[in-house]
């Protein structure tokens, strides 16, 4: 199915109208939480790094560090947790349902194809939230990163913003904009082929948005060690 659905992606004509509907409902349903998570997801990494470079004697890299620390990693499976947990439970939950009122079956009686009207729109827009929830936490991360360096354990500004240029580099950046749409494309894949595949009534449905969820959890902390291990043999850390 991943193989499918990905060809069904480039086939035209794509379901665009679908794909905004989609879009905003996943916004919809991501976005508050993405705010919610973000803020002190971004205060517990500036405090515990702050502490750490402050026994250490490094405390100009405190800032630094938080906010690599927050791009490289924290914003993509934060990205991952939200898409997985809201976005991924919906979407099973919406095609679940269409397949146990026998919906898709009669889509597929008339000769339409579920992947490229259904599930192709889907795994694009969700795709595209992904990356724009990754952008909402960097952004919230580099400022609650300055806010708890420079506000509230009195750093130097100046040591923030020099310190981070230092350290991170614009693949930092592409790295955790690939991490957001590869994590988006899978978790709507594997909640499309969890609610595609649903069957024994409704609680069957209910078994099958949990289960969409725990595959979509193990599968993007899997994937996340997979692609920072191969990005930092690609690109090594920059030196000081």
């Amino acid at each position: 199915m991943v193989v499918e659905v990905t060809k069904r992606i480039f086939t035209r004509p794509f379901q665009f109208r679908e794909f905004l509907e989609q879009a905003w409902f996943i916004t919809s349903v991501t976005l508050m939480p993405t705010i919610m998570v973000s803020i002190p997801f971004g205060a517990v990494i500036s405090l515990q790094v702050g502490n750490l470079t402050g026994q250490l004697g490094a405390q100009s890299f405190a800032g630094a560090t938080a906010v690599l620390a927050t791009v490289r990693e924290a914003a993509p499976m934060a990205a991952a947790m939200i898409i997985a947990g809201a976005a991924g439970s919906a979407i099973c939950s919406d095609l679940g349902a269409r397949k146990i009122r026998e919906e898709i079956d009669a889509m597929e009686v008339l000769g339409i194809d579920p992947l490229e009207r259904l599930v192709a729109p889907r795994v694009v827009a969700t795709m595209f939230v992904a990356l724009m929830i990754n952008g909402i936490v960097i952004g919230t991360g580099i400022g609650g990163g300055y806010f708890f360096t420079v506000i509230v354990q009195g750093g130097s500004a100046g040591a923030f913003l020099s310190s981070f240029t230092a350290l991170a580099s614009l693949p930092d950046l592409y790295i955790a904009m690939v991490k957001a749409l590869i994590f988006g494309w899978l978790a709507a894949i594997i909640g499309a082929y969890k609610g595609l595949n649903a069957g024994g009534g409704p609680s069957g449905v209910g078994r099958a948005v949990n289960e969409s969820v725990i595959i979509a959890f193990m599968a993007l902390f899997f994937l996340n060690a997979v692609i920072t291990a191969i990005y930092f043999q690609i690109s090594p850390p920059v030196g000081l």
